[in-house]
């Protein structure tokens, strides 16, 4: 009797001893950030047992059973994540969730001074990541301008049928308005910013960050339209090493390398690589539809790390190029009385730079950072040569103190532009000297994880034009954990220059200096924008973005020739706006991504009477992404786009036009071969029209609205080591 009870005792015992109940307490926090995350899903797998962390990413799960349990994490742009526990042993854990660039970039930003997370940025930043810049690397590795031409509300506009320069257009404003900077420093300015986008391999970066609209308060004049802000690459814990081969039936030929390392207090980056491409004349009409060119890139940067806070970074890049186009007999040196006609532009680009970061026990950092780049360039045809060098340095300090409440950045800068003609040539262009003295102060607050807003001041001082003052705020509301809301507005400026983007496809010779009489360009942009994002299960992710935008620019500075074909600037009394709206929506389900954006820009020239539409912009566009992965096998890819009518200079209407694109992956465990097809549909504006205008000795090309080398096919080979 005595021997049973206890028998039942102990069986009762073990029983209840299996049902006891438990109490886990779980931190989560951002893998790349450290901090604690919000509103993570987070339930025990098989039960109903879950919840979501609190502001501070803290959660405290009741009655929880004995034994091994599989917790689940799910959090909208990050990874999800299964952990297993036992218990009672184990009652408190920090887990830390990884973002998924894929799917919501999730990304700490740069471009915006406070290294804030693009989740937390009250200015919108897009980020295209690391694995954009690899993906393009097997696609076009030569330069990144296709790339940017992907992302909807962004135009790259051919404004050269000859040497085939291009520039970055954005919400339907010109290339001058659009600011491009190398790891925050503006390398591409003026003169040097000739060929800039033209000349930059993507397998050279981490990431490319974009701002659209005003962003002079962050970073001066010329970021009326927006910002291109260009990543470098920096060494992780583990060494990297990429070499790329290209071929396409463009005659285009890459090779491209990467390495990186970090060992105990240094480190280092390395690009070398160089583009062959011969030139082709696609619509057999006698003239090159894609130049020759000799491209050579070589950037190596060295890393110091001091100690855990402190750190030294010092690059150099070099970059030599040759690009020539014309008469298709004059490249094949068969020229003769009737072919004579030939552009070629020769440049060196010669660049220093530095970062010097030190982070205070308190989160306080101190940044200084500034770049000298030397730029000489020959344009020679059978008419002109001209010749000219530009210098351009930058240096800035600045101070950010990070707290839980507000953000405080504040700093000064200083740039030089230095232009210097060559004394061979009969140009009437004056050499110029000038310089620009800015401070800047920006504070965002942040209330309850809901509410981050934003106010900046900027004041430059320029030698030849005098003082600016440039205020800007801007505010993200988080109505949900699903909902969010952006606005902001800012004010900008841009100089006059004589050598703006726009302005080198002239005769050379024949551009006149600045007048004293004409100003500098003023303006105001603000945007608005909602935004939803969501899960759908464990395996699928949704997010919606629809924006809207305006800028008016006042005192538009334009150029016109006269009868002997002088250009010569002034001031237009009525303004440029432009207004719009710009919708993406990004799809993942699995292993299939899907992209698609449209963007309507209405953008006017208030000044003309008889045109009042910026002309080559085109009033739709519409663009989609599909892509399927099998993980560590295969990748397909599909693009496709829409470009609607543009206006000419006589008010007519351009044809609209298809892009389609296709690509295919396979991989291996070091290295990936791609077969990938540009313009399926080979869609050229020389189906449609002549684009030469006799004679052919000295001949003129209409405006280009769409493409006009055509169909192209490239196979890749990508070594990873």
């Amino acid at each position: 009797m005595r021997k049973n009870l206890i028998l039942t005792l102990f069986f009762l015992i073990s029983f209840l001893a299996g049902k006891t109940q438990n109490r886990v307490t779980i931190l989560v926090k951002d893998s790349v950030t450290q901090d604690g995350l919000p509103g993570v899903s987070i339930r025990i797998a098989e039960s109903k047992i879950g919840g979501s962390t609190d502001a501070n990413g803290k959660i405290a799960l009741q009655n929880i059973p004995n034994g091994k349990q599989e917790i689940k994490f799910s959090y909208i742009g990050y990874k999800s994540k299964n952990i297993f526990i036992r218990l009672p042993n184990d009652s408190s854990h920090t887990v830390f969730l990884a973002p998924d660039q894929n799917t919501i970039e999730e990304v700490t930003v740069t471009a915006t001074r406070t290294n804030a997370r693009m989740d937390d940025a009250p200015m919108k930043v897009e980020v295209l990541g690391t694995e954009d810049m690899n993906e393009e690397n097997t696609i076009k590795p030569g330069n990144i301008s296709s790339l940017l031409g992907d992302i909807s509300g962004i135009q790259i506009q051919q404004s050269s049928a000859v040497s085939a320069n291009s520039n970055i257009r954005i919400q339907g404003l010109g290339g001058k308005y659009t600011q491009t900077l190398r790891d925050g420093l503006p390398l591409f300015e003026g003169f040097s910013g000739s060929f800039g986008i033209m000349q930059i391999p993507p397998l050279d970066l981490r990431q490319i960050e974009i701002i659209k609209g005003s962003a002079s308060t962050l970073y001066g004049g010329g970021a009326i339209g927006g910002i291109i802000n260009l990543v470098s690459k920096q060494p992780g814990e583990k060494p990297e090493g990429i070499v790329t081969l290209n071929q396409s039936t463009l005659t285009e030929s890459n090779i491209n390398g990467f390495y990186s390392a970090r060992k105990n207090k240094t480190g280092m980056t390395l690009f070398a690589g160089g583009t062959r491409q011969n030139a082709v004349d696609v619509n057999k009409d006698g003239f090159s539809d894609v130049p020759e060119i000799r491209n050579i890139v070589f950037h190596p940067k060295f890393f110091y790390y001091i100690d855990p806070k402190t750190s030294l970074m010092l690059g150099a890049s070099s970059t030599f190029e040759n690009r020539k186009g014309g008469d298709m007999k004059v490249l094949k040196k068969e020229t003769d009385t009737a072919h004579t006609f030939f552009e070629e532009n020769t440049s060196k680009r010669n660049t220093g730079d530095f970062v010097f970061t030190h982070v205070a026990s308190n989160k306080n950092s101190l940044i200084a950072k500034g770049c000298a780049n030397f730029y000489d360039h020959t344009l020679q045809t059978n008419q002109y040569r001209f010749a000219g060098t530009q210098i351009n340095s930058y240096g800035e300090i600045s101070y950010l103190i990070p707290r839980s409440k507000n953000d405080l950045v504040f700093g000064v800068n200083y740039k030089s532009d230095v232009f210097t003609k060559s004394k061979k040539d009969s140009a009437l262009l004056n050499d110029y000297n000038y310089y620009t003295l800015g401070v800047f102060v920006q504070n965002t607050f942040k209330w309850k994880e809901k509410l981050f807003a934003e106010a900046g001041l900027r004041t430059d001082y320029h030698s030849r034009y005098g003082i600016f003052i440039l205020p800007g705020i801007a505010a993200l509301y988080k109505l949900s954990e699903h909902w969010y809301s952006r606005a902001g507005i800012g004010f900008g400026y841009i100089t006059p220059s004589p050598l703006a983007e726009q302005n080198t496809e002239h005769d050379l010779r024949k551009v006149a200096p600045i007048a004293d009489s004409v100003k500098p360009e003023k303006s105001i942009g603000s945007n608005l924008e909602i935004n939803y994002k969501t899960r759908i299960g464990e395996n699928a992710s949704l997010s919606i973005n629809h924006a809207f935008f305006y800028t008016q620019i006042n005192r538009p500075v334009l150029s016109s020739m006269d009868m002997i074909g002088t250009t010569s600037f002034h001031n237009e009394n009525k303004p440029v706006t432009s207004m719009g709206w710009d919708t993406y929506v990004r799809m993942k389900i699995e292993d299939l991504e899907i992209y698609f954006g449209y963007t309507y820009t209405m953008a006017r020239q208030e000044y003309n009477l008889t045109q009042k539409y910026i002309t080559l912009t085109p009033r739709n566009r519409a663009a989609t992404v599909i892509t399927y992965e099998i993980e560590g096998k295969w990748r397909f890819g599909l693009e496709g786009s829409y470009t609607g009518f543009q206006y000419r200079e006589d008010a007519t209407r351009t044809p609209d036009y298809f892009f389609i694109a296709a690509m295919i992956e396979k991989k291996f465990k070091h290295a990936s071969i791609v077969l990938n097809c540009e313009n399926l549909l080979d869609a050229r504006q020389t189906r449609s029209e002549s684009i030469v205008f006799p004679p052919i000795r000295n001949p003129t090309f209409k405006p280009l609205w769409g493409p006009i080398d055509g169909r192209a096919i490239n196979l890749s080979l990508v070594l990873r080591l």
